[in-house]
């Protein structure tokens, strides 16, 4: 896999680059009607939904956290409780999540975050060598390997996707 560099990219292509990390840019025409982000970018991008990420982001026990799951399933909020130590969690607010992030939902990264959160990301990542996650926008998605995504955030891998 190739490096590229966006030209004025996003805060997560830019901590990718710092980083050095290997990645794969891949841009689409987002259909601002489309029921889902994550299922769209799979589409369009001819990648199967087991290997496209959707970040979301959950509140645990009253601190922001990041899941990142598979498009094709959903996010079990209590297995991202206990993989933190928590107990209970919910979806944060939209509003909160993209103050906190400086993403837009639909585009929410879990690279380059204004306010760097605790991550999750599913364990089913781990059976395959790339894995597909937001860049930052709607409609522009970045592949990367699995150990990177966990390393460049402190990701705690962990089942919690369902379906």
């Amino acid at each position: 896999m190739a490096k590229k560099k966006a030209a004025g990219g996003t805060p997560a292509t830019v901590a990718l680059t710092a980083a050095g990390v290997p990645f794969t840019m891949h841009a689409y025409e987002h259909d601002p009607s489309s029921a889902s982000y994550g299922e769209e970018a799979a589409a369009a991008l001819g990648v199967s939904p087991d290997r496209v990420f959707k970040t979301l982001v959950a509140d645990v026990d009253g601190e922001l956290t990041v899941a990142v799951v598979p498009v094709a399933g959903s996010l079990d909020l209590k297995a991202l409780a206990a993989a933190v130590g928590g107990k209970r969690g919910a979806m944060a607010d939209p509003v909160a999540a993209e103050r906190t992030t400086g993403y837009v939902r639909g585009g929410i990264s879990p690279l380059g975050q204004r306010r760097r959160l605790r991550t999750v990301l599913d364990a089913s990542a781990s059976s395959h060598a790339t894995i597909c996650v937001s860049a930052g926008r709607r409609g522009l998605e970045v592949e990367l390997a699995p150990g990177d995504l966990v390393a460049l955030t402190d990701a705690v891998l962990a089942p919690v996707a369902r379906g």
